[in-house]
């Protein structure tokens, strides 16, 4: 069966559908990984998104029921060059095409990815959205520019209610503005007792469960779309140690005074260079994101820019001064990898114990 993806600038590629044919209009964004679909269809930053992966075989190992980034997927459509439909696998329980058809998301195979790589590359992300064939082209593309993106993805994809993940370490409050489980299942590594509270959850709030330390989770959209959260974020500041990862990291820079913009086509894959200004080394990272904190606009009395993007300069991470708190753009809990960053799973620990050491 055939299926377009039609685009806001009066593109049409024609091409084989896959899973659901639910269709709606999403921004188009790429993928960089060779590997790790599955954790990019379920990762919740992703929400309000159409992605295309620009590797050209993708399903060819399944989809199985450990590597989920959350049970929910939040993407809008998924486009790839040639959709395995005999995955070789002993882990896998799903075909590709079964799980998007499970889980309502339409996809579209045998179109040209590197040419619409080419072309968002050039002209930066589009509105776009998948139609059946013999569809008013037409008619959908005066639809697409006039168009808005969703503004509220945040709180489409936060938990609803706090719940607890009990364990015998130290007591982390963890704010999910659509967190990854990678990020749950770093902190339990560590033996963290973990609560995880809704974005919009308030700063005393936070605090009257007398956290040893704050973890600000990724997340989809634009920073500036969660003032509430910018405003809970500035009250913690300098009453709890924080640790802040790409959404989280945004807010943060916001919250001390910083300004963020939007990327041409953004960050999303497992291969960006992060060069540390403190070690002098470049680690290969995961990330996923289609904005950026303006380093040059963080008042240098409230911190400073601790790592950038060894490709385009941009902010790759903060250290404050004012405040027990880093954050980073990247994910150092990226799974199926890159592991370079997972020591500062480790860091923002050590910097607890410092704290309450410091404290008695």
């Amino acid at each position: 069966m055939k299926r377009l993806l039609i685009l806001e600038d009066g593109s049409v590629y024609e091409g084989t559908a896959f899973g659901a044919d639910h269709f709606q209009v999403g921004e188009l964004v790429f993928n960089t990984g060779m590997s790790g679909y599955q954790e990019v269809l379920s990762d919740l930053s992703y929400c309000g998104q159409i992605v295309m992966m620009t590797y050209p075989m993708i399903g060819n190992y399944g989809i199985n029921c450990d590597d989920f980034e959350s049970l929910d997927p939040a993407v809008f459509g998924f486009v790839v060059r040639e959709c395995c439909e005999a995955p070789s696998n002993f882990r896998s329980d799903y075909t590709l095409d079964e799980f998007l058809k499970q889980k309502d998301i339409p996809g579209i195979s045998g179109v040209d990815t590197r040419a619409i790589t080419r072309k968002l590359r050039n002209s930066g992300t589009m509105r776009a959205i998948m139609a059946d064939e013999g569809a008013d082209v037409e008619a959908i593309v005066a639809m697409l520019r006039s168009s808005e993106l969703m503004h509220d993805q945040v709180a489409r994809v936060s938990t609803k209610n706090a719940f607890p993940i009990p364990n015998r370490g130290k007591r982390v409050v963890l704010i999910d503005f659509g967190a990854k489980n990678g990020i749950i299942r770093e902190l339990s590594r560590r033996n963290c007792d973990l609560t995880v509270v809704p974005y919009d959850t308030d700063a005393q709030s936070i605090l009257d469960l007398k956290p040893d330390g704050v973890m600000l989770s990724n997340g989809p959209g634009d920073p500036k779309d969660v003032p509430v959260a910018i405003e809970t974020i500035r009250e913690l500041m300098g009453q709890v140690v924080i640790f802040g990862i790409c959404l989280g990291h945004q807010l943060s820079a916001l919250a001390a005074g910083a300004k963020t913009m939007k990327l041409k086509y953004g960050h999303r894959g497992a291969n960006q260079p992060v060069t540390d200004f403190e070690s002098g080394r470049t680690f290969i990272t995961s990330q996923n994101h289609g904005y950026a904190v303006v380093g040059d606009e963080l008042p240098a009395e409230m911190g400073e820019v601790a790592q950038v993007n060894a490709n385009d300069g941009t902010c790759e991470g903060i250290k404050y001064k004012k405040w027990n708190c880093f954050t980073v753009q990247f994910h150092p809990e990226a799974n199926g990898g890159p592991k370079d960053t997972e020591f500062l799973f480790d860091r923002f620990l050590n910097n607890v114990k410092a704290a309450k050491k410091e404290a008695r």
